[in-house]
């Protein structure tokens, strides 16, 4: 379980700062504020996690001073895009752990893997981007 909670705790890392690129390119305080809670939302999974892996006397990697971003934001339809990947690939993260989790562990992974993907679904609304969901949030593609 160790290695998973490692691969969420990454996930969410990569999350917060792919928030900070998609925030500087979105327009309207509506856009903005909701950048804003998901990488609140982000920050407190990531501290969650780091609190978890603690108690369990693991370690994960340290994050990176920086990250490469799968493609490059330049205007708001990059950041959309972006929210877009950021919230599916963290929706995969949380997934992995469903297997290897049971009671509240368990409660909170399809927890957090269910925000994720409901806030992919509202970035690619914004985006007018169709079909706004996918089958199975958290499957790889």
């Amino acid at each position: 379980m160790t290695e998973q909670l490692a691969a969420a705790l990454a996930a969410e890392e990569a999350a917060i700062y792919a928030y900070g690129v998609i925030g500087v390119h979105l327009t309207g305080s509506d856009e903005v504020s909701r950048a804003r809670a998901a990488e609140l939302e982000h920050r407190a999974r990531r501290d969650a996690l780091v609190d978890r892996i603690d108690e369990l006397r693991a370690s994960a990697a340290p994050a990176p001073a920086a990250y490469r971003l799968p493609f490059e934001v330049t205007d708001r339809e990059g950041a959309l895009k972006l929210a877009v990947h950021v919230e599916d690939g963290v929706a995969q993260a949380w997934r992995v752990l469903l297997p290897v989790t049971e009671g509240e562990e368990r409660i909170d992974a399809l927890s957090h893997l269910t925000d994720s993907a409901v806030r992919a679904t509202r970035w690619r609304r914004i985006a007018g981007v169709t079909p706004l969901t996918i089958a199975f949030p958290g499957r790889p593609g």
